[in-house]
């Protein structure tokens, strides 16, 4: 099978998969941030969660919910910079996940790749790396001067802890 890149080209193709695939699988999981809840271990990302309080009509409490999902809808992720870094988060791995798979077509296609559309390719890699660290700077900026992000919003009255793992 000809491939339009070289051995170096090849070794570019599978590390963008390798770090497209560590980032999308990374921006899947819940596990952001860590802490404790009710005596619970509890964590969530920018769009999931783990063991979450809920409160109980019936026995007029909260409750925690253990187990992990996703919020009901994008209107309940707890604060705006949250919906940002979900757009902006999702975006990133979209390019970088974009520029892997043509790399990778390229592994197996001739003159797929020419020294133009890899460049091109190296700027929208850049940028989803981009997006990536603006987010991660940011988010752990923004967590150190404001604990929106923790349940607060839903229960002021449990104490809640959370460290940032970064």
């Amino acid at each position: 099978m000809a491939s339009s890149l070289t051995c170096t080209g090849v070794i570019w193709a599978l590390l963008s998969f390798l770090c497209a695939a560590t980032s999308c699988v990374g921006f899947f999981m819940p596990y952001w941030l860590w802490g404790s809840q009710l005596g619970k271990p509890v964590s969530f990302g920018t769009f999931r969660r783990c063991s979450y309080p809920v409160h109980d009509e019936s026995r007029q409490m909260m409750v925690m919910v253990e187990e992990c999902g996703r919020y009901a809808s994008f209107q309940g992720i707890p604060s705006a910079e949250w919906r940002i870094c979900t757009i902006v988060t999702g975006l990133g791995c979209g390019l970088l996940l974009l520029v892997a798979l043509t790399a990778l077509m390229g592994c197996c296609v001739s003159e797929l790749i020419s020294r133009t559309v890899g460049r091109v390719a190296g700027g929208i890699q850049f940028l989803g790396a981009h997006y990536h660290w603006t987010v991660t700077i940011c988010l752990g900026w923004t967590w150190q001067l404001n604990h929106r992000y923790s349940y607060h919003h839903l229960v002021d009255i449990i104490p809640f802890r959370f460290q940032c793992h970064f």
